[in-house]
């Protein structure tokens, strides 16, 4: 995993400066907006208490009129808890999470309509990207802790399968939008992005209970304080379940998910609009581009 991080910011190096060195048509972009998850502590889109902010920044390069290589960095703050949910049962495990997201992304993108001959046009995206995360919760006294030291499942605790999970993964950004060009240079889009993941630990919650006794030896009281909250609510009951129980579900991984504006602007261009194959197109007003 860590040589396809290295490759992966290395590739972002080498396009980036590529694109620098032959900067024929860049636009370059800021994106601000909404940011939320999907996984064990919530399966709603946008829940209201725990949605947060995103932003964001951008360089694409125009292969054609329709066709862009772009990359971005963004970061959010993603979250959940059982608190919020109509389960009570789900309530009564009082589970919750935040993680600061810190991304680098490469993704194709293809556009249904030339901007330079219309206003407006949908749009899709595909592509890669790596991503670091670190998922905290607070505990009783507000302290903020840190969880994937605790093994709260019992990751990389001897007598445990599940193995401690990474703080960088990779995952697969896809998504679209509408895109409005106010003119031949500055544009602007509503855009809802995906991130599929190949982790199902962004919460820190994935499968069962480790045995409390387990977590003392091995992490000591903070882990088994954390792995298990249910004696922190009314509802809930003081006892630790008993290892093997159900504390997530495997089933499907994580993912995380971004909707905002994105505005773009055109630099190095020629004043009409000009791809990378070939000049001569031709302005809105159906007139060929000026080359100066």
């Amino acid at each position: 995993m860590i040589n396809t991080m290295k490759a992966f910011y290395l590739l972002i190096i080498v396009l980036f400066f590529n694109l620098y060195a032959t900067a024929q048509q860049l636009h370059v972009g800021v994106f601000g907006g909404l940011a939320a998850y999907n996984g064990d502590l919530t399966d709603k889109i946008y829940p209201k208490k725990v949605t947060n902010g995103a932003i964001g920044i951008t360089v694409n390069y125009e292969l054609t009129d329709q066709i862009f290589i772009r990359g971005g960095f963004t970061y959010a703050i993603v979250g959940g808890a059982d608190r919020f949910n109509k389960d009570t049962e789900l309530i009564k495990r009082n589970l919750s999470f935040e993680t600061r997201v810190h991304e680098f992304s490469v993704v194709g993108e293809y556009y249904l309509f030339n901007l330079y001959e219309r206003k407006l046009s949908p749009y899709g995206f595909l592509g890669l990207a790596v991503f670091k995360f670190n998922p905290y919760a607070f505990d009783a006294a507000k302290n903020r802790i840190f969880l994937q030291t605790l093994s709260t499942e019992g990751q990389g605790i001897a007598g445990y399968a599940a193995k401690q999970y990474k703080l960088t993964q990779l995952a697969i950004p896809f998504g679209g939008g509408l895109k409005y060009a106010i003119n031949d240079n500055l544009r602007v889009g509503l855009e809802l992005g995906m991130r599929k993941l190949f982790t199902d630990y962004l919460d820190d919650v994935s499968g069962n209970y480790a045995d409390p006794n387990d977590l003392l030896a091995a992490k000591g009281q903070l882990a088994v304080d954390m792995s298990y909250r249910g004696d922190e609510v009314p509802t809930g009951s003081p006892n630790y379940p008993t290892k093997g129980a159900q504390r997530g579900s495997p089933k499907s991984k994580d993912f995380y998910y971004f909707t905002g504006i994105h505005l773009t602007m055109r630099i190095g261009g020629n004043g009409g609009g000009g791809g990378g194959f070939g000049g001569g197109r031709k302005s809105r007003m159906g007139c060929p581009a000026n080359p100066m």
